[in-house]
């Protein structure tokens, strides 16, 4: 018995958003994109019922921004879930480990169900982890009512983003949930960072958290202005001025590489003389290698950390990953110390990277290493590589110019560049990561790579389907 008739029996009970009868409309699919990052940006902001404040360190406090989670609420566990999901099944069907045909229909809907089970799978063991650890409170206080409540609570608000992601990748908004989610909650954080007005006082007197109202607090009330401004650009443990220029740096670097690809002439084999070309981007698996290894990075800060607190002594759970507490920690958020948890972590200034270089150097080929990997598995389980394209080409009754209409010789000249655009493309993403990370760029390197790329890939959107729209920055 094959692995996919296994879920068959579930099929009927998990839920599912019916596909559209008809093609929607732009300006609905723009309707329907807004209320859906409205009931996101709600999820964000509803508190889960139950919950007691406590003062223990944040599991995912690193990869919040990224996972589009928020401490408390019932978007706790973000799309952690989704993205993990995909990770694993995409793998084993990858590695042959799940048989997949993908022209056979009922072979797709059992596979997408298998993927949406196992999110839910995930949602329910994330979320029983996160009570047990003690991250609401001490377990015998709360009582085992509140922390079934707590768990169900968790459990439906992964359901509504399994089903809020499904709404748009069926056709009835734009993009998908899962890029609208990180890119909403990644310039959140950019915009809170830059003009919050909370105040801290971190040792040097009140300071505004926000760089930019930081900047102007410190001129107008420093009489040495000269050393306001050095304050303002290198305070450290704070948002700067620094690293919002960083930020923009990266923002402009990225949109530049975006315009890198390879135009392969096309002609068609149907109408003589019709032409076209078929583009193979750098970033030819775009964001996706950098969302993999984020989902691989975050599940090890997880895990990692709940064993350490619970089995600290334990040497396999030490190499795992070691943390601690820095006496300046926000929200109580640990950080790495040692272990695989720490040498794959970001070093937090230049002054850690010559203290221990060989962290730096690690990070840096680790980063490079698994962004190469994934970008090229990717190509292979998302109909994106040399045969899938030659495949479509010849749906579209299309050949490429100066080949036979033979699929072995398309594959063979366009396994020229997809493989090497993949791979590639993957290092470039991960190189471009490690210098925001080590430029000190608000919201993470990472983050600010997803947020650009996902921002560009909803620009291509829009001046692609946007002409229906009678607005002059569509034509």
């Amino acid at each position: 018995m094959r692995f996919l008739h296994l879920v068959k029996p579930f099929v009927a009970y998990l839920p599912e958003v019916a596909s559209p009868e008809k093609k929607i409309k732009f300006q609905d699919r723009l309707l329907w994109t807004a209320l859906v990052l409205f009931l996101f940006l709600v999820c964000c902001q509803v508190p889960v019922f139950g919950i007691r404040p406590n003062k223990s360190s944040d599991p995912f406090y690193w990869m919040r921004v990224i996972l589009a989670s928020n401490k408390g609420t019932l978007m706790e566990l973000g799309i952690s879930p989704i993205v993990t999901a995909g990770l694993v099944m995409q793998l084993l069907s990858g590695a042959k480990i799940i048989q997949v045909d993908e022209g056979v229909k009922e072979d797709r809907v059992l596979f997408n169900a298998a993927q949406k089970l196992f999110g839910l799978i995930i949602t329910v063991v994330e979320a029983v982890a996160y009570v047990m650890s003690g991250m609401y409170g001490d377990v015998k206080e709360i009582g085992v009512l509140s922390c079934s409540l707590i768990v169900g609570q968790l459990f439906i608000a992964g359901i509504i983003c399994i089903l809020l992601d499904e709404l748009l990748q069926k056709g009835y908004g734009l993009g998908s949930g899962i890029s609208l989610f990180i890119a909403t909650n990644i310039c959140e954080t950019i915009i809170w960072k830059c003009f919050s007005p909370t105040t801290i006082n971190s040792g040097r007197g009140t300071e505004f958290e926000g760089a930019v109202i930081a900047l102007f607090h410190l001129l107008i009330t420093r009489t040495d202005k000269v050393r306001a401004l050095k304050e303002a650009f290198y305070r450290p443990q704070l948002p700067n001025i620094t690293n919002l220029l960083a930020t923009v740096l990266v923002f402009v670097i990225v949109i530049f590489f975006q315009g890198f690809r390879v135009e392969l002439p096309v002609v068609s084999t149907k109408q003589r003389g019709a032409v076209g070309s078929y583009p193979i981007k750098l970033f030819y698996t775009s964001n996706m290698p950098i969302i993999l290894q984020t989902a691989l990075v975050s599940n090890l800060y997880f895990f990692s950390q709940i064993l350490y607190k619970r089995f600290s002594s334990n040497v396999f759970v030490g190499l795992l990953g070691r943390w601690e507490e820095p006496e300046y920690s926000p929200n109580g958020s640990s950080i790495p110390v040692g272990g695989l948890a720490y040498y794959v972590s970001a070093p937090n200034s230049f002054g850690d990277m010559l203290a221990d270089p060989f962290h730096a150097i690690f990070y840096v080929v680790f980063v490079l290493t698994t962004c190469a990997l994934f970008s090229k598995a990717w190509i292979d389980v998302s109909g994106s590589s040399a045969r899938d394209v030659a495949k479509q080409l010849r749906e579209q009754q299309m050949v490429l110019r100066g080949h036979r209409n033979i699929e072995s010789s398309m594959v063979k000249e366009l396994n020229r560049y997809i493989p090497t655009a993949a791979a590639f493309g993957g290092m470039c993403i991960g190189a471009l990561t490690v210098a925001a990370d080590f430029l000190g760029a608000i919201g993470s390197g990472t983050g600010i790579l997803l947020a650009v790329t996902i921002i560009y890939q909803y620009f291509e959107i829009f001046t692609k389907e946007g002409s229906s729209l009678t607005l002059p920055f569509m034509h």
